[in-house]
């Protein structure tokens, strides 16, 4: 016979004996699995004395205890919420998508635009725009005069700050382009001692010359004489001022068929 030993709770584990049951007397409970990893979870064996009033043996049983349902209920939250934490991020939409191709889009025409107005202004350009020479002479408007030639590099540098002002004064100062190159300034080059251009000549209502800027010089050399010429006042800031420039000696010299012209 197996010598068992009793606990508070009436439960009894073996001791090593040589009682060995018979199959009808053990009831096994196979081993559950769950959860989506397939873990075997392990059990808990027991053995309990049923007392009964005919058989003065007691009959013994076996009792696998299973996890309970909340455990598993619990286990599979933990599962699931490690499988939800640690899994890859979810791939954009194909809306998110399109509304970023859209804000690259934009900002590409964007930058191209502003890159056009500051940088894509030609002598071309401010010579079409520029008013006759004549003309600016006789409207009483005070008047900027700019010396320049198509091969100056300086003058092709400075162009875009050139435009930039004559944008924001022109309704109130007059912009006018001479080419050295052209043989019909030659007066004009001895008037007003052009030795090297680009070459600024800033005239009052009357035509008289107030001063002169020559060179590559800081936008504000220009912005500020300009703006001294718009407002009335008796002088300009930056009456004589030189910078980096390409000399007059090395212009082209040629005649237009247009005498007219101011190019």
């Amino acid at each position: 016979m197996a010598r068992l030993a009793s606990n508070p709770v009436g439960l009894h584990k073996f001791r090593p004996s040589h009682f060995h049951p018979t199959v009808d007397s053990l009831h096994f409970i196979a081993p559950s699995i769950y959860s989506s990893n397939k873990n075997l979870r392990y059990q808990k064996l027991y053995c309990q004395i049923e007392s009964n009033s005919t058989n003065s043996n007691p009959e013994k049983k076996l009792i696998v205890e299973s996890p309970s349902e909340n455990e598993n209920n619990n286990k599979t939250n933990e599962v699931e919420s490690s499988s939800s934490d640690g899994g890859f991020p979810e791939m954009p939409n194909k809306s998110l998508n399109r509304r970023i191709a859209v804000v690259s889009v934009v900002g590409a025409v964007g930058l191209f635009l502003s890159g056009r107005l500051d940088f894509g202004v030609s002598l071309k350009d401010l010579s079409a725009a520029a008013l006759p020479y004549e003309e600016a002479l006789s409207n009483g408007k005070p008047t900027v005069v700019e010396f320049y030639a198509d091969w100056c590099e300086v003058c092709r540098e400075l162009a875009p700050d050139v435009y930039k002002v004559e944008q924001q004064y022109r309704d109130k100062v007059n912009f006018v382009m001479l080419n050295v190159d052209n043989t019909k300034w030659e007066q004009e080059l001895d008037e007003f001692g052009v030795e090297g251009i680009p070459h600024f000549a800033f005239l009052d209502g009357n035509g008289n010359e107030e001063g002169n800027v020559v060179g590559k010089l800081p936008k504000k050399y220009l912005l500020e004489n300009v703006d001294a010429l718009a407002t009335g006042k008796q002088s300009i800031p930056h009456a004589r001022v030189v910078g980096q420039f390409s000399s007059a000696e090395a212009r082209k010299v040629h005649q237009v068929a247009d005498p007219r012209s101011h190019g």
